[in-house]
């Protein structure tokens, strides 16, 4: 601890607060007298994260809803909440502009919605196109949101993934859109258990449950999130 203090010309105290909350967002492990980088957490499937907090994503789907103007262009990322909303959008008119391969059934049979997808590699566990041809695809389109999913969420750092891959083009949607709207439930705010980021806007919106605490709000409105908090209980 003290050894860090000198390193970096500051108190013990506030390396210790510091690490602190290092390890709450699991980005260290606490040893004795100081610590060490967390290993990654294994990531998960689609289909493992779709039966995690359902209603709470539902909900958030729901409240998503109701940013959306017909006759918008959308991006839609991959991932499950992303998922969940994006199933909620076969009756509205919308060009959407998306590299998740779970909703291509659905969306390619709505009659009002015009569907580009986004081509590349495919990444099984979250079942979404990532790589360069994705990247260079997207790079001639722009859009009026970009409609995000993230593995975490962290104030002052942005989205966190489990590969560059994936935050390449979370960055380049981001990059193409007027706005951006993360969907995140109250479990993801300030996770950091993955090592790639995608930063976010100095402005963008995140919609998430009731269970987010009154300290990861302050935090991520102070970082420049405008925040819909879902009613899960309808």
């Amino acid at each position: 601890m003290d050894d860090l203090a000198r390193r970096f010309g500051v108190s013990a105290s506030t390396v210790r607060r510091d690490l602190q909350h290092l390890s709450d967002t699991k980005a260290v492990r606490r040893t004795y007298g100081g610590a060490i980088l967390a290993a990654p957490s294994a990531e998960t499937t689609l289909d493992q994260r779709l039966a995690v907090n359902g209603p709470e994503k539902q909900a958030i789907a729901r409240a998503a809803l109701a940013l959306i103007t017909d006759g918008e262009t959308l991006i839609l990322d991959a991932g499950s909440t992303v998922t969940a909303f994006g199933r909620l959008l076969l009756d509205r008119r919308l060009r959407i502009i998306t590299n998740n391969l779970a909703l291509l059934p659905l969306l390619a049979r709505a009659p009002e919605i015009d569907l580009v997808v986004l081509g590349g590699s495919v990444r099984t566990t979250s079942m979404g196109t990532v790589g360069p041809l994705a990247v260079e695809a997207l790079r001639r389109m722009t859009a009026d949101r970009a409609v995000m999913s993230a593995d975490g969420v962290v104030a002052g750092r942005g989205l966190c993934e489990a590969s560059l891959d994936q935050v390449a083009l979370k960055s380049a949607m981001i990059a193409q859109a007027q706005d951006t709207v993360v969907l995140a439930d109250a479990g993801k705010l300030g996770r950091a258990e993955q090592r790639a980021w995608a930063p976010l806007p100095p402005r963008w919106t995140l919609v998430t449950d009731a269970a987010a605490s009154q300290d990861q709000r302050q935090h991520l409105a102070a970082d420049g999130a405008s925040l819909v908090v879902a009613d899960t209980l309808r």
